[in-house]
C-alpha cells in the first residue's frame, strides 16, 4: 500500500496495514471492551476477580435487585470473562481464570488507583 504521505515508515507500515485488516480481532476487542462499557458490570467483574459468590450475595453487595445482577452476569458469563458452576440449586460465580480477564482486573485497577482520588 502507498500511503499519500511518506514519512519513512517503510516496511512497518505494511506489517501493520497487515494487522488492521483483521477487523475480526478488532472487532473481538469492541465486544470485551463493551461488556465494560457499564459501571455495574465492571463492579460485578471486580468483585467476581476477588472472590465466587452467588447471585444474592452479588446483588446484596452492591445494593441491587437479583434480576438486575442477573441481567448483567449474563453479557460477561457470554463473553468468557466470568464463569459458572452448579452446587445443588445454587449457582456461584468468579471471573475466568484467562489472561483476558487477569489483563481486565489489573486495567481496571490500574485506572482506579489512576483516577480515584487517595482518601
Amino acid at each position: 500500500m502507498k500511503l499519500p504521505h511518506c514519512h519513512g515508515e517503510g516496511q512497518q507500515i505494511a506489517l501493520i496495514q497487515e494487522q488492521l485488516d483483521h477487523t475480526d480481532h478488532f472487532q473481538t476487542v469492541a465486544e470485551v471492551f463493551k461488556q465494560l462499557g457499564d459501571m455495574n458490570r465492571i463492579r460485578i467483574f471486580w468483585l467476581l476477580c476477588h472472590c465466587e459468590e452467588c447471585v444474592i450475595n452479588i446483588a446484596a453487595m452492591l445494593r441491587m435487585s437479583s434480576p438486575a445482577v442477573s441481567h448483567h452476569l449474563r453479557p460477561l458469563k457470554n463473553s468468557g470473562l466470568i464463569v459458572s458452576r452448579r452446587e445443588g440449586k445454587e449457582v456461584y460465580y468468579c471471573a475466568a481464570d484467562t489472561e483476558q480477564s487477569r489483563l481486565l482486573h489489573r486495567a481496571i485497577e490500574q485506572v482506579m488507583e489512576i483516577t480515584c482520588p487517595k482518601l
